[in-house]
């Protein structure tokens, strides 16, 4: 892949974008700033943009605003955001329309979930950290989401990681079939088409307990 590294800490930056030389990929461009990124993207159209969420000017949440503006100029962009700390004003309207992840910076050091993540999100799916899809789950307070059960929760998570079924599966001890059982009443609970496909859902999902939080 073609990669673009926004970061504004050189020794991140630098490592990073060694990890990921490591691993086969082009690093494009690397900046310090969100003014330069936006630029960088323009000029070198890439397939990924790495953001992190709080970088110069302002050293708020340029990065976010930055990968908003991103999202908007070119929709095609797959889009990671990293940060110390979970923002979520700008990442739920990014995540609902895919090609979107948001890891807090210490998922890097699992180097293979790490480019794992890359990979989904480049293809237009997601990659959200597990803090960021509680935060956001718990951010939802409509009535649809009260009637989930526990276990349908930890399979609404899951989904909002990326996790097809069998991954899910896989992780919570359960057959396929059980958690086809699980998607399909979340679906259903909360009155969401379950015909689309599993990354579809997710964000429909999520955009939805955002709307309703």
């Amino acid at each position: 892949m073609r990669i673009v590294i926004a970061e504004d800490s050189t020794l991140f930056r630098e490592g990073l974008a060694s990890l990921l030389l490591d691993a086969g990929h082009d690093i494009v461009a690397k900046t310090a700033d969100a003014p330069t990124l936006l630029k960088a993207v323009h000029q070198h159209r890439p397939d990924l943009a790495i953001i992190d969420v709080r970088m110069p000017p302002d050293g708020t949440d340029d990065g976010a605003r930055a990968a908003a503006t991103l999202r908007i100029d070119q929709p095609h962009l797959g889009i990671l955001m990293l940060s110390q700390h979970i923002e979520s004003n700008h990442s739920v309207h990014l995540v609902a329309r895919g090609g979107f992840g948001y890891l807090l910076k210490d998922r890097v050091l699992d180097v293979d979930d790490f480019l794992s993540a890359l990979e989904r999100v480049a293809k237009g799916g997601s990659a959200l950290d597990p803090e960021v899809v509680a935060r956001l789950i718990g951010a939802g307070t409509h009535t649809a989401l009260d009637t989930l059960t526990s276990r349908e929760r930890d399979v609404l998570a899951l989904m909002a990681q990326g996790l097809a079924n069998i991954g899910i599966a896989k992780r919570l001890w359960l057959s396929s079939r059980t958690v086809e059982t699980h998607v399909a009443n979340i679906m259903i609970k909360l009155g969401l088409d379950d015909r689309t496909d599993d990354n579809r859902r997710v964000l429909a999902v999520l955009r939805f307990l955002r709307l309703n939080g």
